[in-house]
């Protein structure tokens, strides 16, 4: 039998990760322009255990498309369409797992204490060193800049096939509704 939609936990962990990467995404970029003080130390707290959330989440839906799998690409995608979308949701999966771990040993070359909502400290990932953060915080801001391009292409695409194509590509993630 072929599987027409996603897994009930995939949708789940799709929609969790959308809901935290659109309130870390801005602020990570907000939090420079914050005067330094406790609420700016705040904010970057709660980003790196929001951080930690998306990398963990990201994991998990690696291991729950490899226990249950995922829909065949939809039929009615052209050959390039097909290539974007494969490309764009392979790009994403790494980016949600190597951003995190960017600004995990950006944080800790720099060197601050990464506490996980307050709850325990994950162990420094990279040696201290002022020039390697300047490098990693560089290219963890580099990666979220992509992450955005990404997502801006990927929820234009969604909301194609939902408004104009009316395919049904988009309903696939889409909670299951009651009859």
């Amino acid at each position: 039998m072929t599987r027409l939609e996603y897994s009930s936990a995939s949708k789940l962990l799709h929609w969790l990760t959308a809901l935290i990467l659109f309130g870390v995404l801005p602020a990570g970029f907000l939090l420079e322009d914050l005067p330094e003080g406790p609420i700016q130390n705040l904010g970057y707290d709660l980003h790196r255990s929001f951080g930690f959330v998306i990398l963990l989440l990201a994991a998990a839906r690696l291991a729950v498309r490899k226990i249950y799998g995922s829909p065949e690409a939809y039929a009615g995608l052209t050959p390039l369409e097909r290539r974007v979308s494969t490309a764009t949701h392979h790009s994403l999966y790494m980016l949600l797992i190597l951003t995190p771990l960017l600004g995990w040993a950006a944080t800790s070359a720099f060197p601050v204490k990464i506490s996980i909502f307050w709850a325990f400290d994950l162990p420094p990932l990279a040696p201290q060193s002022e020039a390697l953060s300047k490098v990693l915080f560089k290219m963890h801001e580099i990666a979220a800049i992509v992450i955005i391009v990404l997502l801006i292409g990927h929820i234009g695409a969604a909301l194609m096939h939902r408004l104009i194509k009316r395919d049904g590509v988009m309903e696939r993630m889409l909670p299951a509704r009651k009859s």
